[in-house]
């Protein structure tokens, strides 16, 4: 039982630390995705092909003490493939025939290359924590974690996420290169040279201790102010009047708004605070908003990112 704030802060660090052995770098990503964690959320990841998004979630897992499950989206993945099936042997009757949803993180590798149908499997599981097989629903271990890739570089055979689904995603993680000095760290120190198990990963934490941070996020202040402050910001994002809002074809929802004030409470604790601060909402919010902004064709045309509407959102809402 983790029973002090600034004991979480420690455990986020020997958690980072420990990642570090085998990840160089991205460490924003890691803490984004500690993070979502801490929040019982879901992680949508965009990256470059190489870029490590795979390696990240399988140390974490592993440090986390928790069973990881990969599944590869392709064109031909079928629901079932995801969520199990019912099977009959002739000894033994009708038996359930469980998917790979049936672990703590599970990893949605290239999600966007299997169509809206198979991709909608995941739906039930990411806002129920259940999935329903021959009519009998199962619940899914606890804690449950998506982490989600998709590759922005391709056009072809890939197909757009439903909003509905985007939506249940807490954040939207961006992985860039790395810099010069983490990149020549990696050439001495990738999966190619070295095997996963070589690098000794140790679980710094287990599934019990995660339940009980993740209470511990909930139990974090939040002032009148703070609060006020969040939904300042989701409304201007339906506020298509100003520099910007001309862009904006559809604000944000009010789920937003509880994910913004979840991660800040979960970002508040990982610094080693019981109590939301100003400063804890902007860290979070480009990730919790940049894929909940539905931008129009003319932003596209002008390359207007969600990020630089949020930047604008950012300038026009006072911090308390």
């Amino acid at each position: 039982m983790v029973n002090k704030k600034e004991d979480v802060g420690k455990m986020i660090t020997d958690v980072e630390r420990e990642i570090s052995k085998i990840v160089v770098g991205q460490k924003a990503v890691i803490h984004g995705i500690l993070r979502a964690v801490l929040c019982n959320g879901h992680v949508l990841v965009e990256g470059v092909p190489g870029v490590a998004k795979t390696l990240i979630v399988r140390a974490i897992a592993t440090i986390l003490g928790c069973e990881m499950k990969r599944i590869q989206f392709t064109v031909d993945l079928l629901p079932t493939d995801i969520t199990g099936i019912m099977s009959y042997n002739p000894k033994k009757g009708f038996s359930i025939l469980k998917g790979p949803i049936f672990a703590n993180f599970i990893l949605a590798d290239e999600i966007n290359r299997s169509p809206p149908k198979t991709q909608s499997a995941l739906l039930e599981a990411m806002q129920e924590r259940s999935v329903t097989i021959a009519r009998q629903t199962h619940v899914l271990p606890n804690p449950f974690f998506v982490m989600a890739t998709e590759n922005p570089l391709e056009v072809s055979g890939v197909y757009s996420l439903p909003e509905a689904q985007v939506d249940r995603f807490l954040f939207k993680l961006m992985i860039g290169y790395p810099d010069s000095d983490d990149e020549k760290k990696i050439l001495s120190s990738n999966m190619c040279i070295n095997d996963f198990d070589s690098y000794d990963l140790k679980p710094v934490l287990n599934a019990s201790k995660i339940l009980d941070l993740q209470a511990q996020v909930k139990d974090v202040f939040t002032s009148e102010a703070i609060e006020d402050y969040i939904v300042k910001i989701i409304h201007q994002t339906r506020d298509k009047n100003g520099d910007l809002g001309k862009y904006i074809s559809y604000g944000a929802s009010p789920r937003a708004s509880i994910s913004l004030y979840i991660a800040s409470k979960a970002e508040a604790l990982m610094q080693g605070r019981d109590y939301v601060t100003p400063e804890d909402v902007r860290t979070v919010v480009y990730p919790v908003l940049r894929h909940r902004i539905i931008l129009n064709y003319e932003a596209e045309a002008e390359d207007i990112t969600a990020d630089r509407v949020i930047k604008d959102i950012l300038g026009k809402v006072n911090a308390p």
